[in-house]
């Protein structure tokens, strides 16, 4: 089985984004966090955009993205799918080579360091 980690992004209306977010964040195991911006969409398709954003010639949009087990990946797009139901909720996955933390370290740590050396 593959145990890689892999990236999903969601591009959405902004109307969907406190169902999308309350979804995840209700995620059964839970899932590891992500994070959310806004966005503007550009393109061929203004069927569902306001009078504002097609004279402006661009949507606002949301999107999210999320570090998850490529395992998980199935049942997470179903879950949005079924638990959101919006038509227009664009995503893609990428692969992740490498994922973690950097340690913070204090300004005083670094003195000391350079000091020692």
């Amino acid at each position: 089985m593959d145990q890689s980690a892999c990236k999903l992004t969601l591009v959405y209306p902004l109307a969907a984004e406190d169902h999308i977010t309350e979804l995840l964040l209700n995620a059964d195991p839970p899932l590891s966090g992500f994070t959310t911006w806004r966005a503007e969409g550009h393109g061929l398709d203004f069927g569902n955009a306001s009078v504002r954003e097609r004279v402006r010639g661009r949507v606002a949009l949301g999107m999210l993205v999320l570090i998850l087990p490529r395992l998980r990946l199935s049942s997470v797009l179903e879950d949005i799918r079924l638990g959101v139901g919006i038509s227009d909720l664009t995503y893609w996955v990428e692969p992740i080579e490498a994922f973690g933390r950097l340690a913070h370290v204090a300004a005083i740590d670094v003195a000391a360091a350079e000091a020692a050396a």
